[in-house]
């Protein structure tokens, strides 16, 4: 193995053309690779089958955040068009936010986005983006600053789609770019590993004895983050609020005591569970801000299955993914996935990683 690894370990060719633009009809019809780490094996089954893929006693680990409406799309005072991409409130009310065209928006900037629906731009942060402040004239919330924010932002804001979906976002994307058991609003982009599942999938996989423990981890931008470093331990990833409650924490910790399997579904929930593993492999409840970078030669001791879906070149999910299940293992399924036309990224299809 690498003795340093380099972002380029991690490069493959992908044709354009796999690339998802659009969600299938039905979320459980994408197809699934299972990779057996320990087989080095790999094989082809369909989503719907994750549950026979699960024994009673196991428990599975969802992230629950909620995508919230994150692209505001307006102009400047000069009529250019200008987008601000919020990425999370401060407790001051200000909005950390990425802004486009970034050249050009410098406080005291406003974009506006609607009648009565401004954004000021109040400085420059450290690392380039913005701090902003909206502006909303709508007494409908009792002077319940945030309340009127989240309501122009449901009314005003657009689904933050991913980059490579070369589109706008449509009517259909406010439903099936979200989980069906999203709770909390905070995400600007989806645990796409939780998109395939169905209330009939849930169904199916707790009469198979399968307990659920739900942890929360809003999305932020860090996540996809181009890794720019040649060295990939020289990257810095930006910080994610999450949260792990005492319940969720002892359903892990009592399938790890009846020596049954815990599936993280997602990096995100992966991430969240290694952020608050102990020395014995047990989750301890918490909340606060996580920025792990797990990347190889990392041991992953939180979970024993990971789902996920497959993932940009030279990305730290890909990273990821690799520290879980082997560089060498994942890279060939990688190769596997683009011979046997899957579809990739958001709305592409699934892996699930076995240990």
């Amino acid at each position: 193995m690498p003795t340093t690894w380099t972002t380029a370990d991690f490069d493959y060719e992908l044709p354009p053309e796999l690339i998802a633009q659009e969600p299938l009809e039905r979320r459980d019809d994408s197809r699934l690779m299972v990779v057996r780490r320990n087989a080095g094996s790999i094989e082809h089954r369909a989503f719907r089958d994750l549950s026979a893929l699960m024994a009673p006693g196991d428990v599975l680990v969802r992230n629950t955040s909620r995508v919230f409406r994150a692209r505001l799309l307006g102009t400047r005072d000069s009529g250019a068009p200008a987008e601000v991409f919020l990425l999370r409130r401060h407790d001051d009310g200000a909005w950390e936010a990425l802004v486009h065209p970034g050249g050009k928006l410098h406080p005291p900037r406003v974009v506006h986005v609607a009648p009565g629906f401004d954004v000021e731009i109040v400085a420059v942060t450290e690392r380039r983006t913005r701090l902003v402040r909206l502006r909303v004239a709508d007494g409908r919330h009792g002077g319940d600053a945030a309340r009127t924010e989240a309501a122009a932002i449901e009314r005003h804001g657009h689904v933050p789609l991913p980059p490579y979906i070369s589109r706008a976002d449509a009517t259909a994307d406010a439903a099936r770019y979200q989980t069906i058991y999203a709770g909390a609003s905070g995400s600007v982009a989806a645990p796409t590993a939780g998109l395939h599942f169905t209330p009939e999938l849930l169904a199916a996989i707790a009469a198979r004895g399968v307990a659920v423990a739900d942890v929360l981890l809003h999305v932020g931008a860090g996540t996809f983050k181009p890794v720019s470093a040649e060295r990939i331990d020289e990257h810095v990833m930006h910080e994610e609020w999450f949260e792990v409650t005492a319940e969720a924490a002892e359903a892990v910790n009592a399938a790890r005591r009846a020596g049954s399997a815990v599936w993280a579904i997602g990096t995100t929930s992966l991430r969240t569970l290694e952020s608050l593993v102990q020395a014995d492999r047990t989750i301890r409840p918490g909340s606060g801000e996580t920025a792990i970078f797990i990347h190889p030669p990392h041991e992953v001791h939180s979970a024993d299955r990971l789902v996920t879906n497959f993932h940009l070149p030279r990305s730290t999910l890909l990273m990821l993914v690799s520290a879980f299940a082997g560089h060498d293992l994942v890279m060939r399924a990688y190769a596997e996935a683009v011979r046997e036309r899957y579809r990739f990224y958001s709305y592409g299809d699934a892996m699930v990683v076995i240990r």
